[in-house]
């Protein structure tokens, strides 16, 4: 190969070291704040339902309060909206949607406020049932942090993304503890390249997470499954069908967001009370099937158990459709899919130009 064909691999070793170090003290923030925002959730999970102090993420039972738990997701609602009013508006969004608009559309800068109000806003949604996972609140604050140094410091666009994208991987790779698929979802997804200059930084935050998440929360896996000696080869046909039921649904369930979305903006109210409305109807889901309500991962077990029956999973699949639908389009600390696709179509119209 010519050596001009290999120009766009090549890189500044000592830009690249000191972008590898700082990536690495990233990647040590971004598991701390895994743990710490996992921890935040457990714990207004146990006061909101339980009235009582704990730390592990747990189904929300609405038990412990009866009917009134449906006050629960509302109080949480009002709540995030005067966060999002008096704070600031960029908390009403999922994380990963706020991330790439930060990079393409703004020279990959984030707010110090975003940094800080974001995970506490998110943790009051998904503890007080949000149906919504900590992944995204967790990739888009520590990829603020990431951006924040990379401010601090005076670093190019193209190095605040990579220090930007190394937060976001970190996060990741600290939630599920999965360090590859982190690095990969983070090429694709908000990288946009796969060079030396950008891809060795975000590799090593995504590891040194995953070394902090061994130390914080043990080798055990997110989702643990049973080990499988030999899988018949009908479940090559079942894969399909569930890919093609799940590219079906996502795009009903899209369409039904900006139903949803454009139906608040006709509310003669203002947004900030928007989550509170998605909050009474999660409340009401949750006294239908509890199960639909907060961050998912115990349900998801659960359902990988097999000890949910078919009446009971459809129950939890309608219920969590619609109090997710709802409540994303709300503005509350958990919405996103319509920002990806505008997102996408604005940065086609103005890209970002890279500067190295």
């Amino acid at each position: 190969m010519k050596r001009e064909n290999l120009r766009d691999f090549s890189t500044d070793g000592r830009r690249l070291a000191l972008l590898s170090a700082l990536a690495i003290v990233i990647g040590l923030i971004g598991g701390l704040i895994a743990w710490i925002l996992l921890r935040l959730i457990g714990l207004i999970t146990h006061l909101a339902y339980d009235g009582k102090i704990g730390w592990s993420l747990v189904a929300p039972s609405v038990h412990h309060w009866g009917i009134w738990s449906v006050a629960v997701p509302i109080v949480g609602g009002l709540v995030v909206g005067l966060l999002a009013k008096y704070g600031t508006e960029k908390i009403r969004g999922h994380g990963i949607p706020e991330a790439i608009q930060a990079i393409l559309e703004n020279h990959s800068k984030m707010e110090p406020r975003v940094a800080l109000i974001k995970p506490i806003a998110s943790a009051i949604t998904i503890g007080t049932g949000g149906p919504f996972g900590a992944e995204g609140p967790i990739i888009m604050t520590a990829g603020a942090i990431g951006s924040l140094v990379g401010q601090f410091l005076r670093l190019s666009s193209m190095e605040r993304r990579t220090l930007l994208v190394a937060g976001a991987a970190a996060g990741m790779s600290a939630t599920f503890g999965a360090p590859v698929s982190s690095v990969l979802l983070a090429v694709e997804l908000l990288l946009f390249e796969w060079r030396p200059r950008s891809l060795v930084p975000v590799a090593m935050a995504s590891t040194v997470a995953e070394g902090l998440r061994v130390w914080l929360l043990g080798t055990t896996p997110i989702f643990a499954t049973g080990s499988t000696q030999k899988l018949p080869w009908t479940i090559v046909i079942w894969a399909v069908c569930i890919g093609i039921a799940a590219g079906f649904m996502s795009g009903v369930l899209t369409k039904f967001v900006y139903w949803a979305e454009d139906t608040y903006r006709k509310l003669p109210i203002h947004w900030a009370w928007w989550p509170a409305i998605g909050g009474l109807v999660v409340g009401i889901g949750g006294l239908i099937n509890a199960t639909a309500l907060g961050v998912g991962y115990p349900t998801i077990r659960l359902l990988d158990s097999g000890q949910e029956v078919w009446i009971a999973a459809l129950s939890l699949f309608a219920v969590k459709a619609v109090i997710w639908v709802v409540s994303l389009s709300s503005g509350t600390s958990g919405r996103g899919l319509g920002s990806v696709i505008d997102v996408g179509r604005r940065s086609r119209r103005n890209p970002e130009p890279i500067v190295s």
